[in-house]
């Protein structure tokens, strides 16, 4: 047997021997780099799917008990009809023939084509990835601008309405105007960009996503009217308080974790050591927004109500996250912080000011998404210098008014057919056992109040 010096001898000659077979610099071909961008946008994917858990658990802790399992319905519901509905034409809206226009192809059915890439002897784009990781990869996100919706109108709206508009929302409101900017039109021009001294810009989706799901929302709530007894003749807001701070807070870190796929895979490409750093600095910077968001949160509700605000500080955090999306490459560490840390401070004032206009929005989603989506659209100007704060204005204007103008419509329209909100009586019991007949917490609901022993 060899002894253990003659063994290390072996061992490192084996190394060296090794080494010197392997190039210092490994060429990375196109399929390789087919293969990474592919595989980040299907991570990204799936950490951006993982939201809807973060949204379900957030609207679970911050509606009352007889309200959360239809809550949780509606978040499983949402993403299933959203998902169908990118499919059936929200995609191909979006993204399909749009060549500086204002949509792309209406009613057409999604279907992957990978033929080229799977040729004999094909060359592989460098940039190119997989068609099903694209579809996958957009579809995640429209189902977050309609989670948004979900939260503002809560406890008072009748399920199926709300089906009806997730479903306009998904397959029509929210690609025509994505498609401005991510499907290449208008906003995305060189005839904007002359106009206005640069193409707008929205890296991961502060307007295009959270911004559109927040005018949604808002106008969605002023449509809809507040919870019974939310605001007294006087004008006092009566609190409501949630069922459960905790699932609250998992929902938060569970969003705040899928917040690195929805703003990390939004580079689009792994196949370099360039688009590898900037995925990096994009989740560094992802994170230190939320930080900031929610420290500026804790300490604002300190100074302005001398206690610490939970929800505050949560909604505090996600305001953070939402303001980084529309730049998170080009910002350093601490500025990323500060842009969050602003966010949180907008959030703990802009609650009670809808509170204020009687615009009843249960867990914040109108001051965390719309608010802080306009915000950070508009920061995009302060750190990356091919924007600038006029072409941000015009895009956040121009996307406002269409999803305001297209959602008052449906939500009009939805209110004079079928209704959109529950009767009194029923708002009283709770949607739970209104539109489901069921609890979320049997034990200590009104159905408990039934059991003789």
């Amino acid at each position: 047997m060899f002894e253990k010096s003659t063994l290390k001898k072996l061992a490192l000659v084996g190394l060296g021997a090794t080494l010197m077979t392997v190039p210092a610099r490994a060429e990375v071909t196109g399929e390789t780099a087919f293969i990474f961008n592919t595989l980040l946008f299907l991570i990204g994917g799936f950490l951006v799917m993982w939201m809807a858990a973060g949204f379900a658990m957030l609207e679970a802790g911050l509606v009352r008990s007889k309200n959360v399992a239809e809550i949780c319905l509606k978040n499983v519901t949402l993403y299933a009809l959203a998902s169908l509905m990118w499919m059936l034409m929200g995609y191909n809206l979006m993204y399909s023939g749009v060549d500086g226009g204002y949509f792309g192809t209406f009613f057409s059915l999604w279907s992957p084509d990978d033929a080229a890439a799977l040729a004999e002897g094909a060359q592989h784009d460098p940039s190119g990835y997989a068609a099903g990781s694209d579809f996958f990869f957009q579809m995640v996100f429209v189902a977050t601008t309609a989670s948004i919706v979900s939260g503002t109108v809560a406890e008072r709206i009748k399920l199926f309405p709300f089906l009806i508009f997730t479903a306009v929302l998904a397959g029509i409101i929210y690609p025509i105007q994505g498609s401005w900017e991510w499907g290449g039109g208008w906003l995305n021009s060189e005839g904007f960009a002359s106009a206005f001294g640069a193409e707008f810009s929205d890296f991961a989706g502060s307007t295009l996503v959270h911004s559109a799901g927040g005018w949604a929302a808002l106008v969605g709530a002023i449509i809809l009217g507040p919870r019974l007894g939310r605001y007294s003749a006087e004008g006092k807001v009566r609190p409501m308080p949630g069922s459960s701070l905790p699932l609250a807070t998992l929902g938060t870190f569970i969003l705040w974790l899928g917040w690195f796929g929805f703003n990390g895979a939004s580079q689009l490409a792994l196949g370099t050591a360039g688009d590898s750093i900037a995925v990096s600095n994009i989740f560094v910077n992802t994170n230190m927004a939320a930080a900031g968001g929610a420290i500026a949160a804790m300490l604002t509700t300190k100074l302005v109500y001398k206690k610490v605000d939970l929800s505050m500080v949560l909604n505090g955090a996600l305001a953070g996250l939402v303001s980084i999306t529309a730049e998170p490459l080009t910002p350093e560490p601490w500025s990323a912080s500060l842009i969050g840390a602003f966010g949180g401070v907008l959030v703990v004032f802009a609650v009670p000011f809808f509170d204020k206009l009687k615009i009843d929005d249960v867990v914040g989603a109108v001051s965390v998404h719309l608010v802080c989506g306009i915000w950070g659209t508009l920061a995009v100007a302060l750190t990356n210098s091919d924007t600038t704060f006029l072409a941000q204005l015009m895009g956040v204007l121009a996307i406002g008014a269409f999803v305001v103008i297209a959602s008052g419509i449906v939500w009009y329209a939805l209110k004079l057919t079928i209704g959109i909100r529950l009767d009194e009586s029923d708002e009283e019991l709770g949607t739970d056992l209104a539109e489901l007949g069921l609890e979320a917490y049997p034990e200590f609901g009104k159905g408990s109040q039934k059991l003789s022993f």
